[in-house]
């Protein structure tokens, strides 16, 4: 009788496996400059929750991965953390690790495989998607059931919902539309599972020489908040006139503890730099408080904000467009309206 219980437990453990690595998940998550896990990556854990199914939140790098993957571990709804640490994933290249995740999946088998819709996530997603001859659905707003996601079309004028037959989803998650996943605070975490490099490296499609190589990075020093995780955005538009005349813009948004953000015609006029646009082709935000000042309202900057919890517009403009989808309304000129505001602020912080 010892016998057949223990073939018993090791069949249900061999079909428990098996069913896992048929029905899964994989989320690819992303790190901040301070190694603490983006908020992309929780809102897409929380998008991966609505499938139903075991999900597997990986982690690459080559150090200081144990950190993160125990925080990682903490976070409801997760089966497994992966974490894999090699030399080549300290700055990861898009061509190299996409031909990583094509192994993992042979490994794993994974049913759905999501990311932000990040730089990082719209780099890597559609190189998967090529080498797997599937078709990745980008910018999901709302998972409707494991094979059928709506995403904005028509700068977000309309919402279409595709149905995908390919036996592997691949997709990029709006993060503005789902909220984060939350932190557990029993004991009770998932486990940690150490990938061995060297399994994936026999494979030909891996190899630590590429057509695309990690040259160096120029990064932007700021003490505001990250702009498309920030809680507070103030944003202006090409009625600034002037790169000088954006700083008023700063002003106002460190006075409130924000992010800066700019229109497309403010970055391309020069006003701004690119990594401040917000916008269709820019970044989505969805903070809790958005401000407008001196946008006009075009259709693809209303297309990267309109989740916002409050939107307040300033405009001497009564007839802009960004009246309409706006909580508070200031008719009037910002460079008289603004710097009144950062003088009440900073006298309100003052009492």
């Amino acid at each position: 009788f010892n016998n057949i219980n223990n073939f018993n437990n090791i069949n249900n453990n061999i079909n428990n496996n098996y069913n896992f690595r048929k029905m899964s998940s994989l989320v690819i998550g992303e790190r901040e400059r301070d190694g603490s896990i983006k908020p992309a990556t929780l809102s897409t854990i929380t998008a991966a929750k609505q499938l139903n199914k075991p999900i597997s939140l990986l982690f690459a790098g080559n150090s200081n991965l144990e950190q993160i993957a125990k925080q990682a571990s903490s976070i409801e709804g997760l089966s497994q953390v992966l974490i894999i640490q090699n030399s080549q994933f300290e700055n990861i290249v898009a061509e190299n690790f996409s031909s990583f995740i094509i192994e993992l999946q042979k490994k794993y088998n994974f049913t759905h495989i999501l990311s932000g819709s990040t730089s990082f996530g719209k780099n890597v997603i559609p190189r998967i998607a090529a080498l797997l001859d599937v078709s990745p659905v980008s910018d999901v707003i709302s998972i409707v059931s494991e094979d059928t996601f709506k995403r904005p079309i028509y700068a977000g004028n309309a919402i279409a919902t595709v149905q995908s037959n390919d036996s592997l989803k691949l997709l990029t998650i709006r993060s503005a539309s789902f909220d984060k996943a939350a932190f557990s605070n029993n004991s009770n975490n998932s486990p940690i599972v150490q990938l061995d490099i060297n399994s994936f490296l026999n494979s030909s499609s891996i190899s630590n020489q590429s057509i695309s190589n990690w040259e160096s990075a120029q990064l932007t020093q700021s003490e505001r908040p990250d702009l498309a995780s920030a809680r507070i955005v103030v944003s202006g538009g090409r009625a600034l006139k002037s790169r000088e005349n954006f700083t008023i813009i700063e002003q106002f948004a460190d006075s409130l503890g924000g992010a800066v953000g700019a229109s497309r015609a403010a970055v391309d006029a020069g006003y701004a730099p690119n990594d401040w646009q917000v916008g269709q082709t820019g970044k989505i935000v969805a903070p809790e408080l958005y401000i407008g000042a001196g946008i006009s309202g075009a259709i693809q900057h209303l297309a990267g904000m309109k989740d916002s919890k409050v939107i307040v517009v300033i405009n001497k403009d009564t007839d802009a467009p960004f009246f309409q989808i706006a909580d508070y309304g200031l008719v009037g000129d910002l460079f008289t309206v603004v710097p009144e505001l950062i003088n009440m602020i900073k006298t309100a912080k003052n009492k």
